[in-house]
């Protein structure tokens, strides 16, 4: 699991993996690019091992023994609202995306992650763990029931759009390419060429949809060449 990618930040990092050499080899990846890691075999080591320390981002596996990884997501996003959280699993539904993202993740990774978007997915979150701020919103996403609010209305959100929203949210300078936004809302696969004019129109129709809720025609811009950026200010609920 060796990469060249380096990283300068050095964070606090709980694993919590129970599959044994998987756990070994992402903590000791992570140690190499100079953070400090706890491996975690189950969520109730959480406590026992780690003595409930701090973290500034936690790694977890859905399938866990006894208290499984969405629990664990939502009781740690309870407690902590501002924790980087990124959850790293074989369960590659859109249906799962959708429950992993309400329970509180940051981040959703589908195993096997090549050790280099790991390591960059880390290093973006840090970005926002870091202390990006969250001023004043004037729009609020709520993810369980597919709606935003803004100041001039609410309206419904389809999946493929909550997921979009939800990764420009979340994602440095709320900026994605083309790519990253196709795979957060599953659709990219080997099977499935890629379409920039669909992308589009998806675009087209999410703004329509927040000038709506906010009453802005510019809430979402293209990035000439790259992607598209989300221009104004979002709460996630």
């Amino acid at each position: 699991m060796a990469t060249d990618l380096k990283i300068s930040a050095s964070l606090s990092i709980i694993v919590v993996e129970d599959h044994d050499s998987l756990r070994m080899v992402t903590v000791e990846l992570l140690r190499q690019h100079g953070h400090s890691v706890v491996g975690l075999a189950c969520a109730e080591d959480l406590d026992d091992e780690a003595g409930g320390r701090y973290a500034d981002i936690f790694i977890i596996d859905l399938n866990l023994p006894n208290e499984d990884g969405l629990s664990l997501t939502r009781r740690i996003r309870k407690v902590n609202p501002n924790v980087g959280i990124i959850i790293m699993t074989a369960r590659q539904e859109l249906s799962d995306r959708v429950i992993g993202y309400e329970s509180g993740a940051d981040i959703y990774l589908i195993k096997p992650v090549n050790p280099a978007e790991l390591l960059a997915t880390i290093a973006s979150l840090s970005r926002r763990v870091n202390g990006l701020g969250n001023g004043n919103s004037i729009l609020t996403l709520d993810l369980k029931r597919l709606v935003l609010k803004g100041i001039a209305g609410e309206v419904s959100l389809n999946q493929s759009e909550s997921l979009l929203l939800n990764a420009l949210a979340r994602a440095q300078n709320h900026q994605l390419d083309y790519w990253q936004i196709i795979d957060a809302i599953g659709e990219l696969s080997a099977n499935v060429a890629f379409e920039k004019s669909n992308l589009e129109v998806k675009m087209h129709r999410l703004r329509q949809k927040i000038n709506q809720a906010c009453d802005n025609k510019n809430a979402i811009k293209s990035v000439r060449g790259q992607g598209y950026q989300l221009c104004v200010q979002l709460t996630i609920v």
